[in-house]
């Protein structure tokens, strides 16, 4: 029986995620496992991975063959790295305790790389934020001048038509003015006399 560590899909359309299992090569993706490891969920960002960690380890360690991706899964989370540590100590390279302080060493570095891509999308996130919030400010002072020149226009608009009906009004009232005064002017004369 040729054992695989392979995904198996779970979720719904367009929303996968995936289960880690142990299974028969001969066996369906989604049908009978041995053992689920863990979960794996490639939604999130970065991808979220769920492990047991031992179990995976141990399965590794008795022969089993991890698919690509699953391999790439165990690589990130150190399940081989481990494997290759513990062959050293198997080896006589270096003790079990020397192996152990290098695979927190090396886990702590990619915690740390992790941590860093984590704060970079964070970084972008928050600029491309700040630049969307300016490029708004910027449209939003742009259609303030515009909606001020307007009013401006109607305000000069509205004062020039103002100072035409004053002046209308003026000249009518003059025009009476001058129309009426010689009509008076002609009694006044009269009573002098």
């Amino acid at each position: 029986m040729a054992t695989k560590i392979r995904l198996q899909r779970r979720g719904r359309k367009g929303y996968a995620f995936y289960s880690i299992v142990i299974a028969d090569s001969r066996a369906p993706r989604d049908g009978k496992f041995t053992e689920k490891l863990g979960t794996f969920n490639p939604n999130t960002h970065p991808a979220t991975v769920d492990l047991n960690f031992e179990r995976a380890l141990h399965w590794v360690m008795a022969g089993a063959q991890a698919t690509d991706t699953v391999h790439n899964i165990l690589s990130n989370e150190g399940v081989f790295m481990m494997k290759h540590l513990l062959g050293g100590v198997k080896k006589g390279a270096f003790d079990e305790a020397e192996a152990q302080t290098k695979f927190e060493a090396w886990k702590s570095n990619k915690l740390n790389g992790i941590d860093q891509l984590k704060a970079k999308i964070d970084a972008e996130k928050k600029a491309k934020e700040i630049a969307a919030l300016e490029a708004e400010k910027a449209v939003d002072e742009a259609k303030a001048k515009v909606l001020a020149d307007r009013k401006a226009k109607e305000l000069a608009i509205e004062a020039e038509a103002k100072a035409a009906a004053e002046k209308a009004k003026a000249d009518a009232e003059a025009a009476k003015a001058t129309t009426e005064a010689p009509a008076d002017a002609e009694p006044q004369k009269e009573a002098a006399e």
